[in-house]
């Protein structure tokens, strides 16, 4: 796996450095009908799931992920359109969740924080952001591991501590590097709650819903500084298995169609319905 994380870093690299040298700081700013969209999140940003996903790190706008979708109805509405897509499959949002994974042996090829936001392009118009999901099942199997010793809720509230710390230097870093860019950043359904979960004890799914609530709080607070929060967690049609592949964990097709239709309204109007403070699958167990 190591010499796939090189290849990943270099990859984005030089995605990054083309897209830093094809923007002057001193040009002007980006015409209205020109959308700039960068897409930061895991196996979600290639649309792993679904029937046509994309490989990392290279130009893709024909899968039916939903960043592809909503490239593609920006383009449709008449704009031109450059897609910046750094999901990397696995990847969660920090280092500390990241060494987590590591000495568990999980696939976690990367993270948001040091491989993903340094390599925003600088002319950015608009960022999604999904995070949440790899990290609640790192840390989930972590405890399993034996993290968090004999006062496990004082470890997850810990964890969802240092979540909202990093989603909130997540946003930072994007807006140091591309000033002030639409950011759009989608919240988690209640994984306990999803099809793949339906194995585990009653104890570990109440542990993935402690995680998947407290993260989607972290990132609803988000809203208070000018990001656009789509709430999953209360949206009944992520729970079930329409919307999701057989996996029991990715969306499908449906799914990600569902997802674009979220994330291409907010893009295209600038607003989404505020997060609810609380719903029925906040509290399924």
């Amino acid at each position: 796996m190591p010499g796939i994380r090189r290849l990943s870093v270099c990859l984005i690299v030089l995605l990054s450095a083309a897209c830093d040298f094809l923007r002057n700081p001193a040009e002007p700013t980006v015409p209205p009908n020109v959308v700039n969209y960068t897409a930061i999140g895991a196996s979600d940003a290639i649309g792993f799931g679904g029937s046509s996903p994309c490989l990392p790190l290279i130009v893709c706008t024909s899968g039916t992920g939903y960043v592809q979708q909503v490239a593609q109805r920006l383009q449709s509405t008449g704009k031109t359109v450059t897609l910046t897509n750094l999901g990397i499959p696995g990847a969660v949002l920090s280092p500390e969740t990241e060494a987590i994974g590591d000495a568990l042996g999980r696939d976690i090829f990367d993270d948001f924080l040091e491989r993903e936001m340094p390599f925003v392009p600088r002319n950015s118009t608009l960022v999604s952001v999904f995070a949440g999901g790899n990290d609640v099942n790192t840390i989930g199997g972590g405890i399993r591991a034996g993290e968090g010793g004999s006062n496990i809720d004082a470890y997850v509230q810990g964890q969802i501590q240092k979540f909202g710390r990093d989603i909130r230097s997540l946003v930072a870093g994007i807006r140091s590097r591309a000033g002030d860019p639409r950011i759009i950043a989608l919240n988690l359904p209640n994984l306990a709650a999803m099809p793949y979960a339906s194995g585990l004890t009653l104890a570990e799914k109440r542990i993935v819903q402690q995680l998947s609530v407290g993260f989607s709080a972290e990132i609803n607070a988000l809203a208070a500084s000018r990001v656009i929060v789509i709430d999953l967690m209360c949206d009944t049609a992520f729970y079930g298995s329409a919307l999701i592949s057989s996996d029991g964990f990715h969306p499908n097709d449906a799914g990600y169609t569902r997802l674009a239709d979220l994330v291409f309204n907010a893009a295209n109007t600038g607003s989404a319905p505020a997060p609810q403070a609380s719903c029925a699958p906040m509290t399924a167990f």
